[in-house]
């Protein structure tokens, strides 16, 4: 059983689709232009509306093909959403010139299904212009606020529901509660989502897609392509060769945790190509942060094409690609994949007689889902938990030319960083944490003695999608204790700064 977020170009889609899924309902996310052919193909359970930054009296407005509400499906409008289903359905909305920003007070009118248990007043999140003035026939109004006579509306006989608030905000009191009374109340929909139910359809589809072909895995790393390689060895185990590419730019112990994890854990077939030198000889005298990465990207392909065709040597080689592709990456493309790829975009290309049939398995998932699952499928916490990490690694952390020396000493400031912050218990709360090494020397003092050593920089920030962030107020102590530990146990390392630059104007990465 699914439910379906009509997409009318709100911020809050992918949050109203967050919501139904912490409610153990499976939803997705589909366009405005969706027709009433398509969403029966579907076969939804029922349908959510969402907000959106036009006004219903925009030329062109985004619409909703009126066949729709023929099907007869549970229906909830949000916001922008409610305004069309009350226009559509015979209603009026007007500009009344009172817009509601933020936080308003919401008083109730009467009994309701969807604000049942409500206070009579309840603080919820607005953001509107325009105002449904009257219900279309059929609705009685249950909820009105100073600049929306209609802030919610109910047609309970044909399950059609509509708030001018945003309850999927978490500053709408009672929001989430109203949005599962719609889900497992109006709509009549059982909270069987799952991880263990995400892992049992997964599998299946994986088995079924798969047959008896061998499949290959690309491992980074980082928490998507092991939660991908882990559902597959669920399902395919010995099918399955996993490939980790150690460039000498990881993390401390990285390819050593994953190769662990993978053969000792898992037991998978494990090919770990140990190509430091010849990234570092690439690498020699490159400054350029543009012309670092596209070196790396171009180095990680070749030592996977020869991976790929000495597997393939036989003539019995790998027919399907792994790849950790996650929900926001098939909503942001605005398609889906095709069946068959010959370039792969988490490694930057591959050449183009290496194409293999892709397998997807997170392709429905968000990141915070795609952990629980990792958790769930027995991963090890420091890897399903692990922050983000440039595909290039510790290439683009190093401001300059990369040498072996630099990356041994950032790759260790790097660790006692992480350490740190663990141990301060903010692992999970922060995006990322991490160190920064420019390459340039500053003369400093131990001693009696003069040194000339690096300077190493303390990154951590705060996002909920990397798109925007926060420099983290880390506390003084923890500061402090970072320092010391990096000056005493990093050789090379003379003087620690912290970075309090926000994005934007920055970046989260310093390349």
């Amino acid at each position: 059983m699914s439910v379906l977020v009509v997409d009318f170009g709100a911020q809050y889609a992918q949050l109203i689709a967050r919501r139904v899924r912490e409610a153990h309902v499976f939803s997705e996310i589909v366009p405005a232009t969706i027709t009433a052919a398509e969403v029966a193909a579907k076969a939804p359970s029922a349908i959510i509306l969402s907000g959106g930054p036009k006004s219903v009296y925009d030329s062109p407005a985004p619409s909703l093909d009126p066949a729709i509400y023929e099907l007869a499906l549970p229906m909830l409008g949000i916001c922008y959403g409610a305004q069309l289903m009350a226009r559509q359905l015979g209603g009026e909305v007007a500009r009344t010139g009172a817009g509601e920003y933020g936080r308003t007070l919401v008083t109730r009118r009467g009994p309701s299904r969807l604000l049942d248990g409500w206070l009579d007043e309840t603080t919820c999140w607005m953001s509107h212009g325009d105002a449904i003035t009257v219900a279309p026939e059929g609705f009685t109004i249950t909820a009105s606020s100073p600049g929306a006579p209609v802030a919610a509306m109910e047609d309970d006989a044909r399950r059609r529901y509509a708030v001018q608030f945003h309850p999927e905000v978490a500053h709408s009191e009672g929001g989430q509660a109203l949005l599962e009374r719609f889900l497992h109340d109006a709509a009549a929909i059982a909270p069987t989502w799952t991880n263990a139910s995400i892992i049992e359809e997964q599998v299946a589809a994986i088995r079924a897609r798969v047959g008896d072909a061998k499949v290959l895995c690309a491992l980074s790393g980082g928490v998507d392509s092991a939660v991908a390689a882990a559902l597959v060895v669920r399902a395919v185990g010995e099918q399955l060769t996993c490939v980790f590419v150690d460039t000498g730019l990881m993390r401390l112990g990285e390819g050593e945790q994953i190769e662990t994890t993978f053969t000792e854990q898992f037991g998978v077939d494990f090919v770990h190509v140990k190509a430091q030198d010849r990234f570092f000889e690439a690498l020699a005298g490159v400054v350029d942060p543009e012309a670092k990465r596209k070196i790396i990207g171009e180095l990680f392909i070749r030592e996977f094409e020869s991976v790929a065709r000495d597997l393939g040597a036989g003539g019995d080689g790998p027919r399907f690609l792994v790849q950790g592709t996650l929900y926001p990456d098939v909503i942001e493309s605005g398609s889906g994949h095709a069946a068959t790829i010959k370039s792969h975009h988490n490694v930057g290309g591959l050449p183009e007689d290496l194409a293999f049939e892709l397998v997807e398995p997170l392709r429905t998932l968000f990141k915070d889902e795609v952990r629980r699952v990792g958790e769930e499928l027995g991963l090890p916490e420091a890897i399903v938990w692990r922050q983000p990490f440039p595909g290039p690694g510790l290439g683009v952390r190093i401001v300059g030319e990369v040498t072996r020396e630099r990356a041994e000493i950032l790759r260790r400031a790097d660790a006692v960083v992480v350490d740190e912050i663990r141990r301060a218990g903010l692992y999970r709360e922060l995006w990322q944490s991490f160190a920064v090494l420019p390459a340039v020397r500053t003369v400093g003092v131990a001693g009696d003695g003069r040194t000339y050593a690096y300077p190493i920089v303390i990154r951590a920030v705060t996002s909920d999608d990397a798109m925007t962030a926060d420099w983290a107020r880390l506390p003084y102590d923890l500061v402090e204790r970072i320092a010391n530990r990096l000056i005493r146990e990093v050789d090379g390392v003379n003087r620690v700064a912290l970075d309090v630059t926000s994005k934007p104007p920055g970046t989260i990465e310093w390349e």
